[in-house]
């Protein structure tokens, strides 16, 4: 027999952070939902309203379980932190722990200012060009809530 000419390379997967672009995987996630967005504006008001409910309830409802989530650890972070220091096996110096909190607050207010104003046009033209798709997620959100 004959050597293969042909050598196979092996590919483990992404061996750099760079074949990972989270721009552009987030770019690819807006256009595609700005894109279900419109065909779903052009379907039956039948169609927009049960769209708008699913995707309201799955939303409102994961929005519950990762908040629950999140207040649990942040709860229980904070609880270990006091009994530690409570404990003496630390000592936190809660003023210059406050005044940091306080400083990145500060920037993240003032970075996120102008992000806010154009979500908020963006949210405005969706519900005034698919209102009734609007009114069945705004529902569905609130059942999600109730029920998660």
């Amino acid at each position: 027999m004959a050597p293969s000419a042909a050598v196979s390379k092996r590919d483990d997967g992404p061996s750099t952070s760079d074949d990972f672009d989270l721009e552009k995987t987030a770019e690819e996630a807006k256009s595609l939902i700005e894109k279900i967005v419109r065909d779903v504006g052009k379907k039956s008001a039948t169609r927009q309203l049960i769209f708008g409910s699913a995707s309201g309830w799955a939303t409102g409802f994961i929005m519950m379980k990762l908040g629950k989530a999140a207040a649990f650890t942040v709860g229980s972070g904070i609880l270990a932190l006091q009994l530690a220091n409570s404990s003496g096996y630390i000592n936190i110096n809660w003023d210059k722990l406050t005044r940091g909190v306080e400083r990145v607050a500060e920037q993240v207010e003032g970075s996120t200012s102008d992000k806010k104003q154009g979500l908020l046009k963006k949210v405005r033209n969706i519900v005034e060009t698919n209102s009734i798709m609007a009114a069945g997620f705004t529902g569905g959100f609130f059942l999600g809530v109730a029920y998660s």
